[in-house]
C-alpha cells in the first residue's frame, strides 16, 4: 500500500493499485447530507437535527466526538420507525456555548433531544454512550432500549491516544487546510480502504462537513472527562441494552465495552474481531443493531 495522498486523484481513486478483489472499492460509511434544522432546547442550546422514517418507535441516535450526523446514520438505516440524528454542542450548527464543557452538558442535549422527538430507544456512538451513560445515571428508566457501539470511556478519563488524536483534529480544523485535515481523518479508515474510491469518497464528506462547519475548541476538555463517578451506578437502569466492541481499537478499549456490560443488568455484549467494522462488517452490524432495536 502506497502511502496517503491529497489531493485524491481526478477519479476519486486509484485504478491500478490498492486492495486486492476482495478488498472494498465502493460505497462508503457516511450517507449523503440533506437538510438539518436547528431545533431550541430548555437548556437554552441550539441543536442540528434530522428526522427521517415515519411511524413510532422512535430512536434517537448521539454520534462520535468530531464526527456528526452523516457518520451516524448508516447506524439507523435498518431501524424502524422515526429516527432522529442530532450534531452535540460544538458540532455541526449546533451552538458552542462557554466551556468547559462535561459529559453533563452533553447528555442534557442529548435528553433535549430525545424528549422533543418522543424517543422512547437510544443508541450512542463513542462519546454518544457516554453521554448516553450520563443521562441513564440520573433518568435510570428514560429508555425501552439502548444499543452502545463502541464506547469509550466510563468511569476513567480517556488515555492519552484519544488526547493526542483529538488535540490534532482540532488543530487541523482550526487551519483551515483540507490537506492536514485529510491527513488526520484518514487515520479513521481502516488500511485497506484508504487510497480508494471509497475512503476518498468519505474523506471528501468528511471534510466538506468539517471545513464548512468546523469543531469547536471547548472540546479538547471532554477526554478529561467520565460519563458517571462509578460504573456500579448504572445498575438501576431498566432497559434491555446491547454493547458492541471490538478488539484492537485503542481508542475505544474493549475493556470499557466489558466493563459497561457488566455494570447494566440487562446487557449483551458483541465484539468483534478487529477495529473498522462499519467497513469491514457493516452488513452485520446494520442487522444485529435493527433486529435489537426492532425486537
Amino acid at each position: 500500500m502506497r502511502g496517503f495522498r491529497w489531493p485524491p486523484p481526478p477519479d476519486g481513486g486509484p485504478r491500478t493499485w490498492g486492495p486486492g478483489p476482495g478488498g472494498p472499492r465502493t460505497g462508503r460509511p457516511a450517507l449523503p447530507e440533506p437538510e438539518t434544522e436547528l431545533v431550541a432546547t430548555p437548556h437554552g442550546v441550539h441543536l442540528e437535527q434530522l428526522v427521517t422514517g415515519t411511524g413510532d418507535p422512535v430512536t434517537v441516535f448521539a454520534h462520535g466526538l468530531g464526527n456528526g450526523i452523516a457518520t451516524t446514520r448508516p447506524f439507523g438505516s435498518g431501524v424502524a420507525g422515526r429516527k432522529v440524528f442530532f450534531q452535540f454542542r460544538g458540532h455541526g450548527r449546533s451552538d458552542a456555548p462557554p466551556g468547559p464543557w462535561t459529559y453533563l452538558d452533553l447528555a442534557r442535549d442529548l435528553r433535549a433531544v430525545a424528549d422533543l422527538g418522543g424517543a422512547t430507544r437510544a443508541f450512542g456512538a463513542s462519546l454518544g454512550a457516554g453521554a448516553l451513560c450520563r443521562l441513564l445515571l440520573e433518568s435510570p428508566g428514560r429508555f425501552e432500549r439502548l444499543v452502545f457501539f463502541l464506547p469509550a470511556v466510563l468511569d476513567r478519563p480517556r488515555g492519552e491516544v484519544a488526547r493526542e488524536r483529538l488535540t490534532a483534529l482540532l488543530d487541523a480544523v482550526d487551519s483551515g487546510d483540507a490537506s492536514v485535515v485529510a491527513e488526520v481523518v484518514q487515520v479513521e479508515l481502516p488500511t485497506a480502504v484508504r487510497n480508494t474510491p471509497a475512503g476518498w469518497a468519505y474523506l471528501r464528506q468528511r471534510l466538506d462537513q468539517l471545513l464548512r462547519d468546523g469543531l469547536a475548541q471547548e472540546l479538547a476538555t471532554l477526554p478529561d472527562s467520565v460519563p458517571v463517578p462509578d460504573a456500579k451506578a448504572l445498575a438501576a437502569v431498566t432497559a434491555p441494552a446491547l454493547v458492541i466492541g471490538c478488539v484492537g481499537d485503542d481508542l475505544h478499549p474493549v475493556e470499557v465495552a466489558e466493563q459497561l456490560t457488566a455494570a447494566l443488568p440487562h446487557a449483551t455484549l458483541h465484539v468483534y474481531d478487529r477495529p473498522g467494522v462499519l467497513w469491514t462488517e457493516r452488513a452485520d452490524l446494520r442487522n444485529r443493531i435493527s433486529t435489537f432495536l426492532d425486537g
